[in-house]
């Protein structure tokens, strides 16, 4: 209990860091620059393929964020560490601009997929104190809408995404302080069961 008081607080904390990039781009000069980023998430940010991630309707800055992160290596993924070598604060901004102002589709939970998401709400939303897991809602929201910058919108996303994203964190493939060693404590299949249910949040 006493660890999951003190990752808690460090989440909280961390909210209000500094250090991420601000959004403030122009949405017209982003539409222009997102040509390139069509093929893989689509013309406005909605991606077509489960790996790929959503773009539409992400939190404010938290794009822009992650691209000066490829850009930089400290986050890992050969595709995008090429495509963000040319771009600057300012296109990473406009396009954090564009994407954020798109709206993000709506998902439902499959019937097959019911048991998975009830398992999955719970996580989300009360934890698991025996396994020093904070609930996921505490940084991202009760509905799945994020907190601007550094916390992403997770309702309407891929479960797909989701699901790969956070075995990322589990097995240290993306490096992250919060999210590292809340991943490492879940199952493989409780990580499906919060993809599933995140996706759909409301």
């Amino acid at each position: 209990m006493k660890r999951l008081v003190m990752i808690t607080t460090w989440i909280s904390l961390a909210i209000f860091a500094a250090g991420a990039i601000q959004a403030d781009g122009d949405p017209a000069a982003g539409q222009d620059k997102s040509q390139i980023c069509a093929g893989c998430h689509g013309l406005d940010g909605n991606s077509l393929m489960p790996q790929n991630p959503v773009l539409a309707g992400q939190v404010p800055g938290y794009i822009a964020q992650q691209l000066a992160q490829f850009k930089s290596g400290v986050r890992k993924n050969a595709i995008m560490a090429g495509m963000t070598q040319l771009l600057s604060e300012q296109d990473m901004q406009d396009l954090d601009a564009w994407f954020s102002s798109q709206t993000a589709p709506s998902r439902i939970v499959s019937a097959d997929d019911l048991e998975l998401a009830h398992t999955g709400e719970k996580l989300y939303r009360g934890g698991d104190s025996e396994m020093s897991v904070p609930a996921c809602m505490g940084c991202h929201g009760p509905a799945g809408f994020g907190i601007p910058p550094n916390y992403p919108r997770l309702t309407g996303q891929w479960p797909t995404y989701l699901e790969n994203q956070l075995l990322a964190f589990k097995d240290g493939q993306r490096a992250s302080p919060i999210m590292g060693p809340i991943a490492f404590r879940l199952s493989a299949e409780q990580i499906k069961a919060l993809a599933v249910y995140m996706s759909a949040l409301q």
